[in-house]
């Protein structure tokens, strides 16, 4: 049982996270994970998700915990603002891109804002970012300026000119990124006005 405790342990010091439902595919049984909370070696920090006690958490440690539950999830506009570091706004929500399709992921923490994307506007932009040991999957800077001038009316107006112009003035995107996903995400007329003050 130690090693089986030892492989659980090292499996939660490599990947920050780790869910029961992945025990399975490193061939460690459920009960190593109860035994190693009762002992205070582990510490669950969500539903189905546990930790090593006193990690390191970074200030993004709830989309770790979201992309480990909702895998086919990508975290977008305010979340992946903040994400980037383009906005002043601190959103106590996750705000979580799914397929049109996909059920409701159900969590009881951290909250969840879900918006439903489909295709292009689904796929389009995503990046791999790790955060607390955890790969993230996030829209990307031009993309997410482009989502905030789709959802302006979520998330207002004056947030998604934030955006465009840290982004722009950051030098995070080119004009002709921008163009690229402001076309797919159907608000190139939107925002046509914003991008010519700027240039």
């Amino acid at each position: 049982m130690a090693t089986t405790t030892q492989k659980l342990l090292d499996c939660a010091n490599a990947r920050g996270l780790v869910r029961s439902v992945d025990l399975a595919q490193h061939g460690i049984p459920r009960i190593a994970l109860t035994r190693a909370v009762q002992r205070g070696q582990l510490e669950r920090v969500g539903r189905g998700v546990y930790a090593l006690p006193g990690r390191a958490v970074s200030a993004h440690s709830s989309l770790a915990e979201v992309a480990l539950r909702v895998p086919k999830g990508v975290v977008c506009l305010l979340s992946a603002l903040r994400l980037h570091e383009l906005t002043t706004q601190a959103p106590f929500e996750v705000w979580l891109a799914i397929d049109n399709k996909a059920g409701t992921p159900k969590l009881d923490y951290p909250p969840l804002r879900i918006v439903r994307f489909s295709g292009a506007a689904l796929i389009g932009g995503v990046e791999e970012h790790v955060v607390d040991g955890v790969i993230v999957r996030v829209t990307g800077v031009a993309k997410t300026v482009a989502d905030c001038f789709k959802y302006r009316n979520k998330i207002g107006l004056d947030v998604a000119l934030e955006a465009l112009r840290e982004a722009w003035d950051a030098k995070r995107m080119s004009s002709d990124e921008i163009w690229h996903y402001a076309k797919i995400c159907r608000v190139a007329n939107v925002m046509r006005p914003y991008l010519e003050s700027l240039t």
